[in-house]
């Protein structure tokens, strides 16, 4: 992954006093908050109130006055309180309820404005961006919850308005007088009982449905005559339970297990139908990627004790049997495809069974299907911590993180797997590139049948910005470089590494059908959107004998996985000329085409089980260096 430039944190405090105070706030609450009794309704004595530090809203940064905080929220975290005062027209109450708001929000490693969940609080400082819509944000302030202070005795709640008070400006900002704030205190007693662990439900309830459906954005069933398949849209993160599981949370965060279960029995469920083994066994790419990588590397697998997490019709055991393993654990979550794969180990003559009781052997198979989730199978079957030699998984979902079966086979890998022992495939990296027209259902509707339809085009183009499709897009439709968005290690990748942000730059591509030109530094095209694909590597560091590597690339044959596309609201002009330009025109227009795109693309697993969160940040470089940001967008693959 490309990671964005590290944050600069000017002064820092003891992660004791503040990093527990974030971590632990919703298993300890009750502790957390035992400081009522604390607060009174007189002010602070002065002298205090002066020498107290001020805690950054989304950092360990400290400030000494209030200014300094602000702008060190503007310049680094795209934070600009007083001009969202401003801007929403915030009475002190309000403005008290944004800063818990926010508190609260970073907390849980959540972006205030889109709703995105991070696994690291680095992750979220570089995720960070401006508003998306300000009025979808002040309905949730309406909730008197956020009356209660967030954090024991934060004294910008006291003293972000201190200068407003001294000045009599025009701003529509209401300021507060003392009388205020003395009936701020008493309202804070009134709401002392308030469950901060409960706040989001809170505001669902109290807010109402139609403001959660506001921020949610559309769910649109946008579909094309090209046959694309289209993904829910971006969706408002439900409430989160929490486990008591620490060995489980650290892989599945903020789960709770009864919506796990539901949601994996409706996934375990969907692969019970034969039509999708079909399809997968059928996809070349993917099979003989798998059978070359275990078959053709008899090094690494003869003699092996094997885990397929996964393993559907067991055609991955089947191949490492081929290849001479000891034993193969095929753990297959479905019952149904469990007992298929028995009955088909079992017939060609690799089924493991228990030997009677008489000391007989009825096989000699190595296959043994376990019907459980990975988590669970040493509570099913005899295996030892640290045993498997060759842990095998066929994890990998539409743009790559969907269904987040990686943190499946992560968590094997760390309970089961030999230290130095091989994972198949052992790397896995994301790829984006920008596409042009071609990659879009408009040149259909441009001519159907003689006649003019691409009004539909052009509609149908704005509907899919609003969700990720998984289609099929040629390399020849493709208008920018390729660029890698994020490389996962398998081996040395920690859990919370499945979540991430990166950035990538995008240039004109100079091989493109679109842009193939004898005059190209005079040609203009359009980028309609980015395109995200991956590919898993069996390298040579497992696989001595014979690496090989499955592509889900437009320029290889297709698979199953196709790609994924992330339509842009608007296409960008693009050209590597600087010819002929309107310096007056806008970045990204005809008149002024865009030399470079850089993209920000947050991808993060969302709070529904085994659906992710997809963010994208659009910028338009210009000739000239002068730069166009166009809004973030956001994305719900479910």
């Amino acid at each position: 992954m490309a990671n964005d430039e590290e944050t600069l944190r000017p002064k820092r405090i003891e992660e004791d006093d503040h990093d527990d105070e974030y971590e632990d706030q919703e298993e300890e609450e009750d502790d957390d908050l035992h400081g009522w009794d604390d607060w009174r309704e007189d002010d602070q004595d002065q002298d205090e109130t002066e020498d107290s530090a001020f805690l950054c809203l989304f950092c360990d940064s400290t400030y000494t006055d209030t200014q300094a905080l602000f702008h060190h929220c503007i310049s680094t975290h795209h934070f600009d309180f007083q001009s969202i005062r401003k801007t929403l027209t915030l009475d002190f109450y309000a403005s008290f309820k944004l800063i818990n708001y926010v508190r609260s929000q970073v907390s849980q490693k959540r972006c205030w404005s889109c709703g995105l969940n991070f696994q690291s609080k680095e992750d979220l400082w570089n995720h960070l961006h401006e508003a998306v819509s300000l009025d979808d944000i002040k309905p949730l302030l309406e909730n008197d919850q956020y009356l209660k202070p967030f954090l024991q005795d934060d004294s910008l709640l006291y003293s972000f308005n201190e200068d407003e008070e001294a000045v009599d400006d025009g701003d529509d900002v209401v300021v507060v007088d003392i009388a205020e704030k003395e009936e701020l205190m008493t309202n804070l007693r009134r709401f002392k009982d308030i469950c901060i662990d409960s706040e989001i439900q809170d505001t669902y309830d109290q807010c109402g449905k139609e403001h959660v459906d506001s921020i949610s954005g559309s769910h649109l069933n946008v579909g094309s005559s090209s046959g694309k398949s289209a993904v829910n849209g971006s969706t408002l993160r439900e409430p989160e339970r929490h486990t008591n599981d620490k060995a489980l949370r650290a892989y599945f965060p903020n789960r709770d297990l009864k919506d796990v279960k539901i949601v994996n029995a409706d996934y375990f469920g969907s692969y019970s139908s034969f039509g999708i083994h079909r399809e997968m066994l059928s996809d070349k790419v993917r099979t003989d990627a798998y059978r070359k990588a275990i078959v053709d590397n008899p090094s690494l697998l003869n003699g092996a004790v094997v885990i397929d997490v996964g393993c559907g019709t067991g055609i991955l055991s089947l191949f490492s049997a081929q290849a001479k393993a000891s034993r193969v654990i095929a753990v297959e979550a479905s019952e149904k495809m469990a007992a298929v794969a028995t009955q088909i180990a079992k017939e060609n003559g690799h089924l493991r069974i228990k030997k009677p009781t008489d000391g007989t052997s009825q096989s000699t198979g190595v296959v043994e299907i376990v019907q459980c989730m990975v988590e669970e199978l040493d509570k099913k079957t005899s295996i030892e911590p640290h045993s498997v030699d060759v842990l095998l998984s066929e994890w990998m979902g539409y743009c790559l993180l969907y269904e987040s079966m990686l943190s499946s086979v992560l968590y094997a890998r760390d309970k089961w797997l030999k230290p130095g022992g091989a994972i198949l495939p052992d790397t896995a990296t994301i790829i984006v590139a920008g596409f042009g027209k071609g990659g879009t259902s408009i040149p259909f509707w441009e001519n159907v049948y003689g006649f003019n339809m691409s009004c539909v085009g052009k509609e149908l183009v704005e509907g899919a910005a609003q969700m990720p499709i998984v289609d099929v897009i040629e390399g020849d439709d493709l208008v920018t470089n390729a660029a890698v968005l994020k490389t996962f290690d398998l081996v040395t990748m920690k859990p919370d590494e499945v979540d991430f942000t990166a950035s990538v730059e995008l240039e004109p591509n100079l091989c493109s059908t679109e842009t193939n030109s004898l005059d190209f530094a005079s040609k203009t095209t359009w980028c309609y959107g980015a395109l995200l694909w991956f590919e898993t590597g069996f390298t040579s560091r497992f696989c001595k004998e014979m690496p090989a590597n499955l592509s889900t690339s437009p320029y290889t044959p297709k698979t199953h996985w196709s790609q994924t596309i992330l339509t842009f609201r608007e296409p960008i002009a693009i050209s590597s000329g600087k010819s002929n330009l309107d310096k007056s025109a806008e970045i990204g227009s005809d008149g002024c085409p865009a030399v470079k795109i850089s993209l920000r693309i947050s991808i993060a697993r969302a709070s529904q089980h085994r659906s992710i969160d997809i963010s994208m940040e659009t910028v338009g470089v210009g000739p000239d260096g002068r730069k166009r940001s166009w809004p973030v967008q956001l994305f719900n693959m479910s």
